[in-house]
């Protein structure tokens, strides 16, 4: 069998950082065999400047959106970013295979291994057939009518059994998931939580303060939304609690879920969602950051300050190219410490590997170099030290 022998400044093993001068041992193909002090390893070691770690999981992206990168124009916030997104995201049709092609490609040359993808349609099925990176496709539905429920959700099932069939794979390798609490009703959520199968969901969550408004009272800038959108959303007087305390309990204790940018997140979400020192409340949660979608749309970052010091469960996504201008989960770690100077690289890191492979359900083959693992091998350059600086790029080795 043949082996290959990795060194580097700084090995980052999935929950933290190596012993200095360890090695890692993978065979050809990169299944992790052991990580050992370099005067075990031999001297055929292949020596790289910065840091090694396992691929990056990006637990949520929009593949299927790629053709609308630039589109939108930044700082618009997040009604309007919506209203555009709905009239414009069929306009380019005969680009969108192409453009869904070119974002997987990103996204494997910048380290990324595995992809919590939304999808509304079945455009990026056969791209993914190819097998070059693992995904978990989360087919969306929404509709804020009670009576519309039904065909909502027999439509986003047409879309579920699409993915099925060309995967071939367990049920558990696709779910269908909530858009968000201000564009599903409650008779959805039931049908959603309910569906056989669907352990593993994602919602956007409190993107932004409206979301919170619109659950208190059903006012604020989401009725520019509905009103754009030609719906008569007059019924709802808003729930009285906050966004979280709202949905949270259409879901059962043995589902995990996925909650999405948290801009608009305070304490009082916390506790209500995790409760006090991170006990369980409900469904098993962790907290996906999008920083780079969040300055993009409405200029804003959640507080992870707050989320990190409660021990909400942290990991990272990129969102689409409608809102990004990148694919790149390095580009988000760079955000977030520059942002957070606090925050330490294996912190970071930790989220955008260990933790991204646990709330994917693929913590059994990806996110460690843990023996038998094959997590895919990247390198950052270009820091300083550990650093995340601005010129630090990365470069996937396996």
């Amino acid at each position: 069998m043949t082996y290959r022998k990795f060194k580097a400044d700084y090995l980052f093993l999935g929950d933290r950082m190596a012993s200095p001068d360890s090695v890692l041992i993978t065979t050809g193909e990169g299944i992790v065999q052991a990580i050992v002090p370099g005067s075990e390893a031999g001297e055929d070691a292949e020596v790289y400047s910065g840091v090694l770690t396992p691929g990056f999981v990006n637990c949520h992206c929009h593949l299927e959106l790629s053709h609308m990168k630039g589109v939108i124009r930044e700082g618009t916030g997040l009604v309007d970013f919506l209203s555009t997104m709905i009239r414009g995201r069929g306009a380019a049709a005969e680009g969108v295979i192409e453009a869904i092609a070119a974002g997987e490609q990103e996204m494997l040359d910048n380290g990324i291994v595995a992809v919590g993808d939304i999808c509304n349609t079945a455009d990026t099925v056969a791209q993914k057939t190819l097998g070059r990176l693992y995904y978990h496709n989360f087919i969306e539905t929404m509709g804020f009518i009670e009576e519309g429920a039904a065909v909502r959700f027999e439509h986003s099932l047409t879309v579920f059994n699409a993915f099925a069939e060309a995967y071939q794979l367990p049920i558990e390798s696709n779910s269908i998931v909530p858009h968000a609490p201000y564009s599903v009703s409650g008779a959805l959520f039931r049908l959603i939580a309910g569906f056989p199968g669907n352990h593993l969901l994602t919602i956007h969550n409190q993107e932004s303060e409206a979301e919170n408004e619109w659950q208190l009272s059903g006012k604020g800038d989401f009725l520019r939304l509905y009103q754009l959108l030609g719906l008569d959303v007059s019924f709802f007087k808003g729930t009285g609690k906050r966004s979280p305390e709202s949905y949270l309990p259409y879901f059962y204790p043995n589902q995990s879920l996925i909650l999405v940018h948290n801009v608009a997140t305070g304490a009082e979400d916390v506790r209500a969602a995790v409760g006090v020192g991170g006990a369980p409340r409900g469904p098993d949660l962790y907290f996906c950051l999008c920083p780079n979608a969040n300055l993009y749309i409405g200029g804003q970052l959640p507080d992870v300050g707050l989320l990190h010091g409660q021990g909400c469960r942290i990991v990272i996504g990129t969102d689409s190219l409608a809102s990004n201008h990148h694919l790149s989960i390095l580009e988000e770690l760079k955000t977030l410490q520059r942002a957070f100077p606090g925050l330490s690289t294996p912190t970071l890191l930790q989220w955008a590997t260990a933790g991204g492979a646990e709330a994917l359900q693929l913590e059994r083959v990806l996110g460690t170099f843990a023996a038998g693992k094959q997590p895919g091998i990247v390198l950052i350059e270009g820091g300083e030290g550990d650093r995340l600086t601005a010129g630090a790029n990365v470069r996937r080795l396996l």
